[in-house]
């Protein structure tokens, strides 16, 4: 399978550092300390962008900005992207570290709800944190198609980004694991960004020390790779 394959890609050293984030970054630490908080910069920044499209980028640490500046954060710098391709966007960072997909499901509703206008596209990446605590990948599943439900009855477009099992989860929970985000992707007809951490888990230069999350490197590499997807996306949803 390919999706095994590029599990692979997980170098050995991460595995070291899995049970650590398990009980620190990647665990339950609040959401106020990496969500994006509103300012009253950002405040007038929405409001000069009414007219520009929505992204909601709904998700874990990955997408909050774990470890960097909230300038320097996966939504801030997509949106910095998509805008120098001539995109008038505006990407809303609702990732929160430490967020498993059942915690995803239970706030997913309230989110869409407080937005100030429905969203032209949503980015959901969740599963991370259900993988590196073991949990059952067919809860994760499960969760992440109550999502997606909400999403179709909202007519939302979605892009999704999946997550692959570190190699000492072992092979047949990797089997298992690795199978969700292709299976969503095909069943509810959405585009897929199969590896989130794709072209930078386990290079030193792109990564923070504790080999799980990117640096500011990192996250402009993601970008790169995430940007024409979303783009693409927004031009003509599917």
């Amino acid at each position: 399978m390919k999706e095994i394959l590029m599990a692979r890609q997980w170098p050995t050293y991460v595995v070291c550092g899995l049970i650590v984030q398990m009980l620190a970054g990647c665990s339950d630490e609040p959401a106020s300390n990496n969500a994006a908080a509103p300012t009253v910069r950002e405040e007038r920044r929405a409001a000069s962008n009414a007219d520009a499209k929505l992204i909601l980028a709904f998700g874990d640490s990955l997408y909050a900005g774990y470890g960097v500046a909230q300038n320097e954060s996966f939504p801030h710098e997509l949106e910095k992207t998509l805008r120098a391709k001539g995109g008038a966007v505006e990407v809303r960072n609702a990732g929160v570290s430490g967020e498993t997909t059942q915690g995803g499901l239970q706030r997913l509703a309230f989110t869409l709800d407080g937005l100030p206008r429905k969203p032209d596209l949503v980015l959901l990446g969740l599963g991370g944190n259900d993988m590196l605590r073991g949990l059952d990948p067919a809860e994760s599943e499960k969760n992440l198609r109550a999502m997606l439900d909400i999403l179709a009855e909202r007519k939302l477009p979605v892009v999704l980004t999946g997550m692959l099992a570190a190699p000492n989860m072992g092979e047949a929970y990797a089997a298992r694991f690795n199978a969700i985000y292709p299976a969503l992707a095909r069943d509810y007809r959405v585009p897929l960004y199969p590896f989130f951490l794709d072209g930078v888990i386990g290079d030193p230069k792109y990564m923070q020390p504790d080999s799980i999350h990117p640096n500011p490197a990192g996250v402009d590499v993601i970008v790169g790779k995430v940007a024409p997807l979303v783009l693409d996306n927004l031009a003509s949803p599917k």
